[in-house]
């Protein structure tokens, strides 16, 4: 099969070539997928499990990408749940080979079923912001009808996910983001928006829930706007100041079959909107993903048109 791999961490995203690997094989409780479309998330290029396993061990050249549709087109031993030719989305492990592949092994229970009138490259582009979405908006920010939610990055793959569930879920939605972003963060149901190069932050206020999906100056920021009883939600590793009289959660995202569930139906009847930037063939994918200019929302790579 074709395959993008990684040899080299300083390269990052420079390094991607694309080689002839073999097939995977599926182990107990596993499923290859045949892989329609994967998505790729940047920052992949800094995580320690792209590069070693769980031991520490290198284990170059690797696969990344790790949210994946397709179709199941084989069983490990054991396997339960789903069916070869069966349509499937969902968030493969970060320490295995992953999706920017034909083929792709994974645990069966980090699928989900993609319903037929999803299509594939919908479905590569939900797990990872969906699910980092769903859990740090009701899982770790505790989000309560009323409340009010600060959004990093509302106009990015991940920040456009959490304002379309804030306010479904009754929220009053602040974006934040660059000048360019405004009327995308906006589109996506942000009341109202903070251009993080020209606003002040602060003149927010008090909110109930912090989003940052930034971390840095602007995380660090974060924490004075957070209202007593309130959090601060990261994805960007442990917040450097925490809130005053508040909660500080930093999280990494987890696959959830029902959650996975929650969030295609909601594609399918129209309450959210997927944030998808480029999409390319895997012939084109390392162009793809070395970017010659800034690309907002979620690039994904059609293994088969």
């Amino acid at each position: 099969m074709r395959a993008i791999v990684v040899t080299d961490q300083a390269a990052g995203t420079a390094g991607m070539r694309l080689v002839g690997r073999p097939e995977p094989v599926p182990a107990i409780n596993d499923v290859v997928v045949e892989v329609r479309a994967s998505g790729f998330v940047p920052t992949e290029m800094s995580w320690p499990s792209t590069w070693t396993d769980r031991l520490g061990r290198d284990r170059t050249p690797s696969v990344p990408g790790h949210e994946v549709a397709g179709v199941v087109s084989a069983l490990g031993y054991g396997t339960t749940g789903l069916s070869v030719g069966q349509r499937v989305f969902g968030l493969t492990d970060w320490h295995r080979d992953g999706t920017l592949a034909e083929f792709v092994a994974v645990e069966a229970r980090n699928l989900a079923p993609l319903p037929g009138d999803v299509d594939f490259t919908v479905g590569a582009s939900l797990p990872i912001s969906g699910l980092t979405a769903w859990q740090g908006l009701f899982v770790h920010g505790r989000l309560k009808a009323g409340q009010s939610v600060l959004v990093h990055g509302a106009a990015g793959a991940v920040g456009a996910m959490v304002t379309q569930l804030a306010r479904e879920f009754g929220a009053y939605v602040i974006g934040t983001g660059r000048a360019a972003d405004r009327e995308r963060a906006l589109d996506f149901g942000a009341q109202e928006f903070v251009d993080l190069g020209a606003d002040v932050l602060e003149d927010v206020g008090g909110v109930d829930v912090v989003f940052d999906v930034i971390g840095g100056d602007v995380g660090k920021r974060s924490a004075g706007v957070v209202r007593p009883g309130g959090i601060l939600v990261s994805v960007v590793g442990p917040p450097e100041v925490r809130p005053a009289d508040g909660l500080a959660v930093d999280f990494v995202v987890e696959s959830d079959r029902g959650q996975l569930g929650e969030i295609v139906q909601r594609v399918r009847d129209g309450r959210l909107r997927t944030n998808i930037g480029t999409v390319a063939s895997l012939d084109d994918a390392v162009a793809a993903l070395n970017p010659t200019e800034r690309i907002t929302g979620k690039t994904i790579i059609r293994a088969r048109t």
